[in-house]
């Protein structure tokens, strides 16, 4: 269930800056609101192409030999080291 919240002593630049965001975007103040604090409290789920992009920069840092089955099998037998 969703909750009430009330601010108070808001800074004037910060208020204008809601406030000109709510209009830019057609929201009004308390949508705008909510919005900006999902961005900046809640974790981004990484696009397929950002997770793509680390996967391949991980890829690099592995030795530039293939691996084995038993080489795999022993790495995870020695705690993967």
């Amino acid at each position: 269930m969703p909750t009430t919240l009330t601010l108070k002593n808001i800074p004037d630049g910060v208020y204008e800056r809601l406030k000109h965001s709510a209009e830019t975007h057609r929201r009004s103040m308390n949508s705008e609101a909510i919005v900006c604090l999902e961005a900046a409290l809640l974790p981004s789920k990484p696009t397929p192409a950002e997770r793509l992009a680390r996967a391949r920069a991980l890829r690099g840092t592995l030795p530039k030999r293939k691996f084995r089955a038993r080489d795999i099998e022993a790495m995870k037998r020695e705690g993967r080291s």
